[in-house]
């Protein structure tokens, strides 16, 4: 079955049409710069131009850099404040006309990498997901079950009095033009942090950083395995278009 998914970024929102029997991205995404100042009539107005980008009609599944619970998201990492407590799902699915589902980011790349992609070796144990980009998205895993909106990247860094995100994150390596060993120093802190919290057994480093994985890999120290994401930027789209398709099952049952 085709499901549109839309993956909402600060700077980006992507959508594409997903095979979500496989995971399989169908033709190309469609891109539209997020709408500054990003606020839910303007995003929503934006997830409306995608679906009909794709004349699609069907189940929906977007993707939002906050957490979400119920469909209503209380935070708003990277976006406009007046998201925070809106009733998103409601907001998508009246621009849309259609039934849409709506869920953490880093929640729906985790859910897609674990079924499809580099996860798929690690169903045992403790899992943390790690994308970084403009912020730090996070998603853990028991025994290949999520616990959803961990939003590990605003845990403040010990000593340094900022959130991590703001630590080590993909803009700030960018921002501060700080070199591979010189962030990996930076993020292996992180994930040191991250090993006391939880012990897990594999990190997963997604994000657009997961393409130079062997650029910093060799500098991580921690106990864990640490593995790169394969399903890279198609992650979220994937998740998110596969929460939409389980979620019309359960409803059809």
């Amino acid at each position: 079955m085709q499901v549109l998914g839309i993956d909402i970024g600060g700077s980006g929102i992507k959508g594409g049409l997903v095979d979500a029997e496989n995971g399989a991205l169908i033709g190309e995404r469609h891109r539209i710069a997020t709408p500054q100042p990003s606020t839910p009539a303007a995003v929503a107005e934006v997830v409306t131009a995608i679906v009909r980008h794709f004349d699609y009609s069907g189940p929906v599944g977007v993707t939002f850099p906050a957490i979400v619970q119920h469909g209503v998201t209380l935070s708003a990492a990277n976006v406009d404040k007046s998201w925070i407590g809106a009733p998103a799902q409601e907001i998508f699915r009246a621009a849309t006309g259609l039934p849409v589902f709506v869920l953490n980011d880093a929640d729906a790349a985790g859910v897609a990498e674990m079924t499809f992609g580099v996860g798929r070796q690690h169903q045992q144990g403790v899992v943390i997901l790690l994308t970084f980009g403009t912020g730090i998205g996070s998603a853990i895993f028991h025994d290949g079950k999520l616990l959803p909106n961990t939003e590990f990247g605003h845990v403040p860094m010990p000593m340094k009095g900022i959130h991590s995100e703001h630590y080590c994150s993909d803009k700030v390596r960018k921002d501060e033009d700080l070199k591979w060993p010189e962030w990996a120093k930076r993020v292996d802190h992180f994930l040191a942090l991250m090993e006391l919290l939880f012990s897990p057994d594999v990190f997963i480093i997604g994000g657009g950083v997961s393409k130079k994985f062997d650029k910093f890999a060799p500098c991580l120290r921690r106990k864990a395995k640490i593995v790169p994401a394969q399903l890279l930027n198609e992650a979220g789209i994937i998740g998110a278009a596969m929460t939409a398709h389980q979620a019309m099952q359960a409803s059809a049952a």
